[in-house]
């Protein structure tokens, strides 16, 4: 019975890679240099300057491959190794201008030298207590109050 079924999954698999390569076996011969270009006018600097065939610019040279070549990688090296990677590295060891460690480090100390003193961590008197307003008893109502 196994081997029944191995062979009727074995045709499934065979009959779906037939209908797949079937669907993708479009063939087209190569059609190299049969597009006639439209007439342009042709100048001696173009003879005296010859690009090679199917060349494209990169934008930087437009008469020497080489030159554009040039400039493109130097570009591109400028760009990517001295901005990216190099500013990246600045940024990231550049000192802390928000003074977050130091606030930290600060805030450390005071805790520090408050436990030694015996005071409280926060001083009950850090803010006045005449300039807080609260609700009364009648605005909270049943309001659960969680402390």
């Amino acid at each position: 019975m196994s081997a029944l079924f191995r062979l009727t999954s074995r045709a499934v698999a065979l009959q779906r890679s037939v209908a797949f390569n079937a669907c993708r076996s479009i063939k087209t011969s190569p059609k190299k240099d049969e597009t006639v270009a439209a007439p342009t006018s042709v100048t001696t600097e173009d003879f005296a300057n010859p690009s090679p065939k199917n060349w494209m610019s990169y934008g930087f040279d437009y008469k020497s491959e080489a030159e554009d070549r040039k400039a493109t990688k130097s570009t591109f090296f400028v760009a990517v190794t001295l901005c990216l990677v190099w500013g990246t590295f600045y940024w990231s060891y550049l000192p802390d201008t928000q003074l977050r460690n130091w606030a930290q480090r600060e805030g450390f100390l005071e805790l520090r030298r408050r436990e030694q003193a015996g005071l409280d961590l926060v001083s009950p008197d850090y803010v006045d207590k005449a300039s807080i307003v609260l609700p009364s008893d009648e605005d909270l109502g049943q309001t659960e109050i969680i402390i």
